[in-house]
């Protein structure tokens, strides 16, 4: 039997996604049926397309095998090149995608909808802009009836914002911690006391946290407020108008002026990009993945080709730059995303499984480590065979940069610690990726000592 569950996809009864043969489909169930109805009859499916707000998708004939009386519809949804969680987006991002879920809310609701949750997961960058993915979102709306998805939507874009704002970006880790959203009481505590003053988070993140602290206690008898629709739209104006305040400034950043403050000459700088645009060429991924991208300078030697990029770093400041730079430029290809390689995502939620690690999220066709195998050696003290290990299981092909220890950058790096890395040598270096991976081609960067090293995985048993 081909066909595969995804298993994000267990707990919304009006359907679930399915892998069939490699691709994807999502099977809509007669329960669903009158809601879906709406959504694409209403015209506002036709209208969250044109404006690249939700995935689109196809109708497919229902004669994949695993069907039963409980499907309703098939369809096939556009892939995303992909998936990005979170605890992954820079404040930029999260903003982003809270302002797309607002606006898709107040389209839902002109065409007679509304969206039933408003789950941060369920929104993915595609083409260099957040949209909705998850088609089964909607309900029929009816009058008086308040936005259900409300407490949810401060949950995993409100709260996490205003903590990222007021207190700390790496605030936004808590994410690997809650992943059903920041419980508000927390986030309530641990924002300064000056934003009581201000109405909007006052009202949506304290007194709600409040509110929730109070109806908890079983005590105390719930009622459905009536909500006009008037008001409803009124509330999302005032969630929206509160996000767009945080006008959020770069933190003071090590690394995000990296290339300003370059420790090898511009015409290295420019044979280095050379040898990747050669190893592109040479490769021709449909895929890559760029760890330590900083503000994505190489990264977008592909990307601009048309390749859908990911530029993993795990400075903020240069993640937030690297993306205000593709939304300045409308750049489609390219998606920078926070990440410690050293602590990467791993599977989370439900038995491990609701949310892939980024292995699971692979392979890429290829990876580049460029200028970042020192720090993980030096900085991590992560041995050779290690690096060389994770990367095989990973990517497809490896473009890595090697930097000796008569290197500026490493001897910055043990400057104030002991040098206990004897196995630092290149010729240890090579006979680790040997075991791995099948080395395709090695390249001298001009005007330093550095390599790069183009390597094709090894198949393993």
């Amino acid at each position: 039997m081909s066909r595969k569950r995804i298993a994000s996809s267990f707990r919304d009864p009006s359907g679930y996604l399915f892998i069939d043969h490699g691709e994807i489909y999502r099977q809509i169930n007669q329960s669903y049926r009158t809601h879906y109805d709406l959504l694409i009859d209403s015209g506002l499916y036709k209208k969250l397309v044109e404006y690249n707000l939700l995935i689109e998708h196809r109708e497919v004939p229902q004669d994949l095998e695993g069907g039963s009386q409980s499907r309703y519809k098939l369809i096939k949804p556009e892939p995303v090149p992909f998936i990005s969680y979170p605890h992954e987006w820079c404040f930029d991002e999260l903003q982003d995608a809270a302002l797309t879920t607002l606006q898709i809310q107040q389209l839902a609701l002109e065409h007679g909808l509304s969206l039933k949750d408003a789950s941060a997961f369920n929104i993915q960058f595609k083409d260099g802009k957040p949209l909705l993915i998850d088609t089964l979102s909607f309900e029929r709306y009816n009058e008086g009836s308040p936005w259900i998805a409300y407490r949810q939507f401060c949950q995993h874009f409100l709260g996490p914002l205003a903590l990222m704002y007021y207190r700390d970006y790496r605030l936004n880790q808590l994410w690997r911690v809650y992943i059903d959203g920041l419980p508000l009481d927390l986030v309530s505590r641990l924002l300064p006391k000056r934003t009581y003053g201000r109405p909007a988070l006052l009202i949506h993140l304290h007194l709600h946290a409040r509110a929730q602290r109070y109806y908890s206690s079983g005590s105390v008898e719930k009622t459905r407020p009536n909500v006009t629709r008037q008001s409803l739209l009124g509330i999302l104006g005032n969630l929206e108008a509160a996000i767009r305040k945080f006008n959020y400034k770069l933190p003071a950043s090590e690394w995000s002026d990296y290339y300003q403050d370059i420790h090898y000459s511009s015409e290295a700088l420019s044979h280095k990009s050379d040898l990747v645009s050669k190893a592109l060429d040479m490769v021709s991924p449909r895929i890559v993945w760029d760890f330590g991208a900083n503000t994505g300078l190489f990264s977008r030697l592909a990307a601009d080709r048309g390749i859908p990029t990911v530029a993993f770093d795990l400075d903020h400041a240069a993640v937030t730059r690297n993306y205000r730079d593709c939304r300045r430029h409308n750049q489609t290809s390219l998606l920078p995303l926070v990440l410690d390689l050293a602590n990467p995502t791993s599977g989370f939620g439900w038995d491990h499984r609701e949310r892939m690690s980024l292995q699971e999220r692979g392979p890429a066709d290829l990876a580049l480590a460029l200028a970042l195998m020192h720090h993980l050696r030096i900085t991590n003290n992560v041995p050779l065979e290690n690096i060389a290990r994770f990367f095989a299981k990973i990517c497809r092909a490896l473009l890595i940069e090697y930097v000796p220890k008569s290197d500026t950058m490493v001897q910055k790096l043990l400057e104030n610690r002991e040098d206990i890395f004897s196995d630092y040598q290149e010729e240890v270096f090579e006979l680790c990726f040997n075991e791995y991976f099948t080395l395709i081609d090695r390249f001298d960067i001009q005007d330093t000592d550095r390599k790069l090293y183009l390597y094709k995985a090894k198949t393993r048993g």
